[in-house]
């Protein structure tokens, strides 16, 4: 088990920022193209988050042309470059699936003011 643990350490990313539930982010993700990669952002809420280590989850959510679209990104993916926090959300709950349902203002997520820049 040590063996597997230290694997996972290696592949582990070490300047991620401190994510939460309700956080509006801007994930910027390799894409590649034929012989070409270029990086694309994608922008919306964290809905939820899951797992842990080198096997953490997030799922962002976002509206597209009145569409709601979800990803999931592995954190410790070499395809993700980086994670950057728009807005701290300030939430009740661990998992906001009930955004779903909501159209419109009802889908905003109040802003926390008092979280401190990371």
């Amino acid at each position: 088990m040590d063996i597997i643990r230290a694997l996972e350490q290696e592949g582990m990313k070490q300047n991620l920022p401190n994510l939460k539930i309700g956080d509006y982010v801007k994930v910027n993700v390799k894409v590649k193209e034929g012989n070409r990669q270029r990086i694309q952002a994608y922008e919306g809420t964290i809905i939820a988050m899951r797992g842990s280590n080198i096997r953490k989850t997030i799922t962002v959510r976002r509206l597209s042309y009145g569409i709601g679209v979800e990803r999931v990104f592995p954190l410790h993916s070499p395809n993700v470059d980086s994670i950057e926090i728009i807005r701290r959300g300030k939430v009740r709950r661990a998992k906001l699936y009930y955004l779903r349902s909501r159209v419109g203002k009802g889908a905003r997520v109040k802003e926390d003011i008092t979280a401190s820049k990371d």
